[in-house]
Protein backbone atom coordinates (compact mmCIF):
# COMPACT_ATOMS: atom_id res chain seq x y z
CA UNK A 1 0.00 0.00 0.00
CA UNK A 2 1.31 3.41 -1.06
CA UNK A 3 1.38 6.49 1.43
CA UNK A 4 -0.97 7.98 -0.56
CA UNK A 5 -3.33 5.11 0.30
CA UNK A 6 -2.32 4.80 3.39
CA UNK A 7 -2.91 8.64 4.21
CA UNK A 8 -6.46 8.63 2.61
CA UNK A 9 -7.80 5.15 4.86
CA UNK A 10 -6.68 7.55 7.97
CA UNK A 11 -8.46 10.25 6.59
CA UNK A 12 -11.78 8.36 5.54
CA UNK A 13 -11.51 6.28 8.68
CA UNK A 14 -11.32 10.10 10.81
CA UNK A 15 -14.49 11.14 8.84
CA UNK A 16 -16.24 8.10 9.30
CA UNK A 17 -15.37 8.29 13.08
CA UNK A 18 -16.12 11.76 12.96
CA UNK A 19 -19.46 11.21 11.24
CA UNK A 20 -20.21 7.99 13.84
CA UNK A 21 -19.55 10.64 16.97
CA UNK A 22 -21.61 13.28 15.47
CA UNK A 23 -24.49 10.43 15.06
CA UNK A 24 -24.02 9.39 18.73
CA UNK A 25 -24.33 12.96 20.07
CA UNK A 26 -27.68 13.63 18.06
CA UNK A 27 -28.92 10.22 19.59
CA UNK A 28 -27.71 11.52 23.23
CA UNK A 29 -29.77 14.94 22.50
CA UNK A 30 -32.32 12.78 21.39
CA UNK A 31 -32.43 10.37 24.54
CA UNK A 32 -32.05 13.40 26.90
CA UNK A 33 -34.73 15.16 25.47
CA UNK A 34 -36.86 12.29 25.24
CA UNK A 35 -36.16 11.94 28.84
CA UNK A 36 -37.00 15.40 30.15
CA UNK A 37 -40.02 14.90 28.71
CA UNK A 38 -41.28 11.91 30.03
CA UNK A 39 -40.23 13.22 33.12
CA UNK A 40 -42.13 15.78 32.97
CA UNK A 41 -45.24 14.36 32.49
CA UNK A 42 -44.48 11.52 35.61
CA UNK A 43 -44.25 15.25 37.53
CA UNK A 44 -47.30 16.16 36.11
CA UNK A 45 -49.05 13.01 36.09
CA UNK A 46 -48.04 13.01 39.76
CA UNK A 47 -48.98 16.32 40.80
CA UNK A 48 -52.49 16.06 39.34
CA UNK A 49 -53.09 12.25 41.06
CA UNK A 50 -51.71 13.91 44.07
CA UNK A 51 -53.95 16.88 43.96
CA UNK A 52 -56.66 14.83 43.60
CA UNK A 53 -56.17 12.90 45.98
CA UNK A 54 -55.76 15.95 48.80
CA UNK A 55 -59.07 17.13 47.24
CA UNK A 56 -60.99 13.49 48.06
CA UNK A 57 -59.34 14.08 51.64
CA UNK A 58 -60.69 17.45 52.06
CA UNK A 59 -64.03 16.80 50.68
CA UNK A 60 -64.70 13.56 53.31
CA UNK A 61 -63.15 15.68 56.10
CA UNK A 62 -65.58 18.86 55.40
CA UNK A 63 -68.25 15.54 54.91
CA UNK A 64 -67.36 14.54 58.12
CA UNK A 65 -67.48 17.87 59.70
CA UNK A 66 -70.85 18.71 58.04
CA UNK A 67 -72.54 15.20 59.49
CA UNK A 68 -70.76 16.03 63.27
CA UNK A 69 -72.35 19.22 63.19
CA UNK A 70 -75.55 18.40 61.80
CA UNK A 71 -75.31 15.50 65.33
CA UNK A 72 -74.12 18.68 67.71
CA UNK A 73 -76.85 20.88 66.33
CA UNK A 74 -79.55 18.25 66.61
CA UNK A 75 -78.46 17.57 70.24
CA UNK A 76 -78.48 21.20 70.72
CA UNK A 77 -81.98 21.84 69.52
CA UNK A 78 -83.44 19.23 71.51
CA UNK A 79 -81.83 20.57 74.69
CA UNK A 80 -83.06 23.99 73.76
CA UNK A 81 -86.59 22.44 73.13
CA UNK A 82 -86.01 20.57 77.12
CA UNK A 83 -84.59 24.00 78.55
CA UNK A 84 -88.05 25.72 76.62
CA UNK A 85 -90.58 23.29 77.79
CA UNK A 86 -89.40 23.16 81.31
CA UNK A 87 -89.30 27.04 81.76
CA UNK A 88 -92.88 26.81 79.96
CA UNK A 89 -94.00 24.17 82.87
CA UNK A 90 -92.40 26.17 85.80
CA UNK A 91 -93.45 29.44 84.40
CA UNK A 92 -97.20 28.10 84.35
CA UNK A 93 -96.04 27.11 87.67
CA UNK A 94 -94.98 30.55 88.64
CA UNK A 95 -97.65 31.84 87.59
CA UNK A 96 -100.33 29.53 89.87
CA UNK A 97 -98.55 30.29 92.70
CA UNK A 98 -98.60 33.91 92.10
CA UNK A 99 -102.29 33.96 91.94
CA UNK A 100 -103.10 31.53 94.43
CA UNK A 101 -100.81 34.00 96.84
CA UNK A 102 -102.81 37.32 95.90
CA UNK A 103 -105.88 35.24 96.00
CA UNK A 104 -105.60 34.43 99.90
Amino acid sequence: MSREEVLRSIKNAEKRATEALEEAEKKAVEIISHARLSATEIVQDGKAESDSDAEKIVSKAKDDASSEAQKVSSSGDSNIQTIHDSGDKIRNEAIKVILDAFSK
